[in-house]
């Protein structure tokens, strides 16, 4: 080997040992007849010596040695005279005896540091460079270990590691497949699998009892900071099951998870049902770190001849916390917040409830000070609190209120990394109306039972049918969504109609599956992880993209070998895909 150690393991305890070492010149310090060199490899630094007195010939060949150079070195440990703490292998060095330059580098286009000079686009680039920063290098070890973990924890309870197919049937439901063609098989097609849920499902029915696998999905989507083209999910099913089974062996799994890579006892996840979740926090994946619930004003706002508030179907506030010294230009500044396209409402309405208990608002043309001190009462306002107010159509109300929670709390530092609250989230409807396609869609996928208690509903009221399904929820962040499954015929065939397929369309897209629940399907739920949102969880980051060795960018482009790109025209006529291939970008198919 080129090595007999790493730039990581030297210690006091090996002084006057006789090494070899091989990495990355990591930092050059020139000084009066003498260099120090940093050399650096994956697992640490270990400072290099260079005297001219003792070996000119050496020390001349350190002045041409140039950051990134791969270099292996043959020294001797000796003890520093200056020590530093603040490396692992401070307390040494290693007076070079002999150096071979294995390769040479070009100067990197950004610096190698955890504080980088490199934007995303440049780092993204040039990735194998930025994979050699401790920073990004150290969230792939926390997501080898989460792995190495999750592996553990499942193996341990009699789960199998099995693989599924990547290349499989398109099928209608969801985000929208990765298409494939086949060369074999003119003008068919192949589908990028967005999960392996009909799969897991087939090994269940095959009694295979417990199943996992760590597996790679496929989504074209639009991008977002924790999405990408293609993610990793943690894929679990279990036979012979019920929904507190699964909640069990999860909420111990996310334990462990944490336990193992953090250090941090996660205490015993609370429960909540989706119409809770909707009420109090106005979305499906609430952020519990912290209360500042939603609260419906409706009634006791209407009658004094506010338009805005007389016309709405709903009046929801929030009251933060020691917020009434916002000055006019931060609640301007939350107006402008709130009427962003993304969030979507008209304008804002504020009560501030001032510290020596006199009330001002932004409608006292139609509040007197009593009906502003019942409202403050009503959502349980004290002096020094800023309630803030939207009105409109519920549903949309309910949403740019959660944004408007989640960003009034992020002003007010509630929502700190390095804490962290986990919840289920119960009780899905089964069904909501698509209003463009005027047809039911599944609030989770086709395959999702409903509870038991509410099949009846299926044909009298599908609005009010809950599912038996379960979302794991930290820190606002949906980690997981899981179900018990339809496992009969019938009841499948029942769900496709709901949602809008004919009997021909559902046979041919999961006749299957539904054949194979007629020869002794079992009982069976399961439930997935996103398994790089969890490391970018347990990373406190922002992004997904920090815990994948090559992600994607914004656009769906891998900028380092420049994908997609267009392919040549034989190939393409190998697949029976008659296109006109642009020459340029300006060129139109």
């Amino acid at each position: 080997m080129l090595r007999t150690h790493t730039c990581g393991e030297l210690r006091i305890s090996t002084v006057d040992s006789v090494v070899t070492l091989s990495g990355w010149i990591h930092r050059v310090r020139q000084l009066s007849g003498m260099n120090f060199i940093e050399l650096r490899d994956r697992y640490g630094i270990t400072q290099l010596s260079f005297q001219q007195a003792t070996n000119p010939e050496l020390y001349n060949l350190s002045n041409t040695l140039g950051r990134e150079y791969v270099v292996k070195i043959v020294g001797k440990v000796i003890e520093r005279q200056s020590k530093n703490t603040k490396l692992p292998t401070g307390d040494i060095e290693i007076e070079v005896q002999s150096v071979t330059i294995l390769n040479i580098s070009k100067n990197p286009p950004f610096t190698l540091e955890d504080d980088t000079d490199g934007g995303d686009e440049l780092r993204m680039k040039y990735r194998y460079l930025d994979l050699r920063r401790n920073a990004v290098r150290a969230n792939l070890e926390l997501r080898h270990k989460a792995a190495q973990c999750t592996r553990e924890y499942l193996n341990n309870l009699d789960f199998l590691e099995v693989e599924t197919p990547y290349l499989i049937k398109s099928t209608p439901e969801g985000a929208r497949d990765f298409i494939v063609p086949s060369r074999m098989n003119a003008g068919q097609f192949y589908a990028l699998p967005q999960s392996p849920q009909t799969f897991k499902q087939l090994l269940m029915v095959a009694g295979l009892d417990r199943y996992y696998q760590i597996v790679r999905c496929f989504r074209d989507e639009d991008l977002r900071a924790d999405r990408q083209p293609e993610f990793t999910q943690v894929d679990v099913e279990m036979t012979f099951v019920e929904q507190e089974d699964i909640l069990q062996i999860f909420e111990g799994w996310i334990k462990f998870v944490f336990k193992t890579i953090k250090g941090i006892d996660i205490p015993a996840l609370p429960r909540m049902t989706f119409d809770d979740a909707m009420k109090n926090y106005g979305c499906d994946k609430p952020d519990i770190r912290f209360e500042m619930l939603l609260q419906d004003i409706t009634t006791t706002v209407k009658g004094y001849d506010f338009p805005i508030f007389e016309a709405a179907e709903y009046v929801v506030a929030i009251v933060a916390k020691g917020a009434a010294t916002y000055t006019r230009k931060d609640i301007d500044a939350l107006t402008d917040f709130v009427k962003r396209p993304q969030v979507g409402a008209n304008g804002l309405v504020y009560i501030r409830y001032n510290e020596d208990g006199t009330l001002k608002s932004s409608v006292d043309k139609f509040y007197d000070t009593a009906a502003l001190q019942k409202i403050a009462n009503e959502v349980g306002a004290s002096p020094n609190d800023l309630i803030l107010l939207l009105a409109g159509e519920k549903s949309k109300t309910q949403k740019a209120m959660c944004e408007l929670r989640l960003h009034t709390g992020s002003l007010l530092g509630l929502r700190t990394k390095g804490t962290f609250a986990c919840l289920w989230v119960i009780d899905f409807p089964l069904l909501e109306w698509n209003e463009d396609n005027n047809r039911w869609i599944a609030v989770h996928h086709p395959f999702t039972a409903p509870k038991p208690e509410h099949i009846q509903l299926l044909n009298t009221n599908p609005a009010e049918v809950k599912a038996d399904c379960y979302d794991m929820v930290i820190n606002g962040i949906e980690m997981s969504s899981g179900s018990m499954r339809i496992y009969n015929r019938e009841m499948q065939e029942r769900m496709l109609q709901l949602l809008g397929f004919s009997k021909e369309d559902a046979n041919e897209k999961f006749g299957f599956l539904m054949e194979a629940f007629e020869y002794g399907a079992p009982p069976h739920g399961g439930i997935a992880f996103g398994f790089d949102r969890l490391c970018s969880i347990l990373g406190e980051a922002d992004s997904i993209r920090d815990f994948i060795a090559f992600p994607k960018n914004n656009a769906g482009k891998d900028v380092m070998i420049n994908a997609p790109s267009i392919v040549d025209t034989e190939q393409l006529t190998e697949l029976h895909l008659a296109i006109q291939i642009p020459t340029n970008e300006n060129s139109k198919l």
